[in-house]
């Protein structure tokens, strides 16, 4: 009877105290799961790549004077706030793993301001260019050689999916803000925070491809 009791016992569920009674945790899983993600991304952007290369070598002239009227001041600045952005998400990370919660959260908060900064100035350069006429289907675009075309839609095609990855980056690194707060991404459990620094890096590298192919297309 003792026995009987004994093995009924033994599958039944362990107290919220006990050892072992949390949800198993497999960092290394959550980890190749967000690399594989990103490379969903890179194949994402990397077509894209590859059409603008085939159209910049049909179109090399019409590019080449497409580029100029951009705003390279812009361009280059933001690159320096992604740059910088980046840097601040690898201090963060580091924050943790070290057990300083206070530098932590002060590093995501520069990379929040510094992206919605990214999205202020891209604000700015997208209205400068809507001003002059130059936007998807506008009458003033419908009168310039077909390469020009092209070049402006790739442009506001690519970067305006680019600003809707920054967007969700802010989102989900405004979620890690909280839970580094809260606590629940401290030392040694910091995978979600690790991984949302892997996606806003892979944000900053497309900009870093972007910029070139646009603002130094002239």
């Amino acid at each position: 009877m003792t026995e009987a009791a004994h093995g009924a016992g033994a599958g039944a569920p362990l107290p919220a105290s006990a050892p072992g009674a949390h949800a198993h945790r497999d960092d290394e899983a959550a980890k190749i799961g967000m690399w594989l993600f990103l490379f969903t991304e890179i194949l994402l952007f990397g077509g894209l790549f590859i059409l603008y290369a085939a159209y910049r070598a049909k179109y090399a002239p019409d590019f080449h004077e497409s580029g100029r009227h951009l705003n390279h001041v812009i361009g280059i600045a933001n690159t320096v706030i992604l740059l910088t952005s980046s840097l601040a998400m690898a201090v963060s990370v580091t924050a943790v793993q070290k057990d300083d919660r206070r530098l932590a959260k002060g590093a995501l908060v520069a990379v929040l301001l510094l992206g919605a900064l990214f999205l202020v100035n891209k604000g700015f350069e997208w209205t400068g260019e809507f001003r002059k006429g130059i936007y998807p289907n506008s009458p003033e675009l419908a009168t310039r050689p077909k390469g020009e075309q092209i070049f402006f839609g790739l442009y506001f095609t690519m970067t305006g999916l680019h600003g809707l990855h920054v967007i969700a980056g802010l989102v989900v690194l405004g979620i890690m803000l909280r839970l580094v707060t809260d606590g629940r991404i401290r030392k040694g459990s910091h995978v979600l925070l690790e991984n949302g620094g892997l996606y806003w890096h892979l944000v900053d590298v497309i900009w870093i491809f972007l910029l070139p192919l646009f603002y130094l297309a002239a």
